[in-house]
């Protein structure tokens, strides 16, 4: 392990709460100090987020209501891993249920923590294109409206602070930083 110096190691942990998308779990821990400290854990399965980008270089973003900032978001399709399901299968399920397209070419650009001060979630992320009609199924608790935009007019919206997801502008950050839209 690197850094063995700053590891915590769990002494005692109790689960709080248990439901469909997370666990929530408070743990005792030892700290390289000697001192006893508390840590509360989201556990999460981990997810996926896809940046789609058509033919003609437009990018798909979905609106959807996310109760828990009671604001209407701009993002780029997502969901939960479900047990056992690869990252890439469930890119390209998560894809269709939320846009109807289906990426011929889809490729993971990277992994990251989106929270790792409080939860486990580790966000894939991958670029989907050559983008065919499939067949929307979204989730019976989802209501999202689907819209394809110019690179240019993201810049603007990114620039203004319409798109205030991070899973969203780090994908939108790393589709630029390779050179996609010039």
């Amino acid at each position: 392990m690197d850094y063995p110096e700053l590891q915590e190691t769990r002494i005692e942990s109790n689960t709080i709460y248990r439901g469909k998308i997370v666990n929530l779990h408070v743990d005792n821990v030892k700290m390289p100090s000697g001192n006893i400290s508390i840590r509360e854990v989201v556990e999460h399965p981990g997810s996926v987020g896809i940046i789609p980008i058509d033919n003609n270089g437009d990018i798909i973003l979905i609106r959807q209501f996310r109760y828990p900032v009671n604001e209407v978001l701009w993002e780029i399709p997502a969901g939960k891993l479900d047990p056992g399901e690869a990252p890439e299968d469930c890119a390209r399920r998560e894809l269709e249920e939320e846009t109807s397209y289906l990426a011929r070419h889809l490729e993971k650009i990277m992994s990251f923590y989106t929270s790792p001060g409080f939860s486990s979630e580790v966000l894939h992320l991958f670029i989907g294109t050559d983008l065919v009609p499939g067949t929307s199924k979204p989730d019976t608790d989802e209501n999202i409206k689907t819209y394809r935009l110019s690179w240019e007019k993201i810049k603007i919206m990114m620039e203004a602070g319409k798109i205030r997801d991070a899973k969203t502008l780090l994908g939108l950050a790393a589709v630029a930083l390779r050179g996609t839209f010039q």
